[in-house]
């Protein structure tokens, strides 16, 4: 891989392109597909997260298989310039961004997945505009206060139980620690090229005043109108959309005991567990992940041969609507 003139790395089948939205940011997203049915694919939350450094394997795959894949800057990252923070509020202001997204390149509905930061808005965004998700999947992350960060982070009895290398305000700037951050998440690191390091380091310089400012609400939101805007109790457990969810075995963040409260808390959500899997599962484990994400879009279901690669949940019956499950597989649960 090498750069761009963009500062992009370069992945075939991926397009950079800009959109100007109502509010006048200008919104940088990657694109592959020419087309079929849309889906939108968001990032993770730490510095120099972006569309293309987190779906850089998953979107041209999807693409190659008849979508058309959009995967937006959230603005503080990546290449999307709000220079008036328009969007600057939280998790609230990412939401709307979102919506003003994908109004600008005219999606009415479309199938919609996240991971990390990207999952929680993901599940905010499915509860706020229920009418234009068709379908929507997510990996490893959190959502809202039907299942808290403080209750996520209680279940988890390691010893490794601190914030994750570089959030919090301590990245510093360097390449040597934005790689220390990126290796952290994932349990291959041989995905870690210098490329990307270098393009995740020169977004997160350019855009940390911003990301500064605006991630601590991102992270813990406080204000009580957003706080009872933003509620997914209630709301998301009863979401009528299909859902999946994916949760790595080895996740740096949150144990898989958080994610077993995620999957009590939502019953109508098939939840998978694949193992030797970090944080950012997509990554970490591009085929498996891309061939569940592509079963499950387009087919509406995971095959039952993919959803047993995938570490498909044994803690309850598999979801037949969800799942393409073999009558005695059903039948012996």
């Amino acid at each position: 891989m090498s750069l761009t003139d963009d500062q992009e790395i370069h992945v075939p089948g991926l397009l950079s392109r800009y959109v100007r939205l109502q509010t006048g940011v200008k919104a940088h997203y990657s694109t592959s597909g020419e087309s079929g049915p849309a889906v939108v694919l968001l990032h993770g939350g730490i510095p120099g997260s972006s569309g293309s450094a987190g779906f850089r394997y998953m979107a041209p795959f999807l693409g190659a298989h008849g979508f058309r894949v959009y995967c937006p800057d959230f603005p503080g990252f990546g290449l999307t310039e709000d220079p008036g923070r328009f969007y600057a509020y939280g998790q609230g202001g990412q939401v709307d961004f979102l919506q003003d997204f994908v109004n600008a390149v005219a999606l009415d509905t479309f199938c919609l997945g996240g991971n990390s930061m990207g999952c929680q808005n993901t599940v905010n965004y499915v509860v706020a505009h229920p009418e234009r998700v068709e379908r929507f999947a997510v990996i490893a992350g959190m959502i809202g206060d039907l299942v808290t960060r403080d209750e996520m982070r209680a279940v988890d009895n390691r010893a490794k139980n601190g914030p994750l290398p570089g959030s919090g305000g301590t990245y510093d700037g360097s390449e040597t620690m934005m790689r220390a951050m990126i290796e952290s998440m994932v349990v291959d690191p041989s995905g870690v090229t210098d490329e990307l390091v270098t393009m995740r380091t020169a977004a997160a310089n350019r855009n940390r005043e911003y990301y500064d400012a605006n991630m601590g609400r991102v992270l813990r939101p406080t204000d009580p109108d957003e706080l009872l805007r933003l509620t997914t109790t209630g709301r998301l457990d009863r979401i009528s959309i299909p859902g999946i969810a994916m949760f790595g075995d080895k996740d740096v963040l949150y144990a898989v005991e958080a994610a077993h409260l995620q999957e009590d808390a939502l019953p109508k959500v098939q939840f998978f567990y694949p193992e030797n899997t970090g944080h950012q599962g997509q990554t970490d484990r591009p085929e498996l992940h891309n061939q569940v994400f592509l079963e499950f879009f387009r087919d509406g279901k995971v095959s039952w041969e993919t959803a047993q690669a995938a570490g498909i949940s044994t803690r309850r019956a598999p979801h037949p609507d969800l799942v393409d499950v073999p009558a005695d597989a059903l039948s012996a649960r």
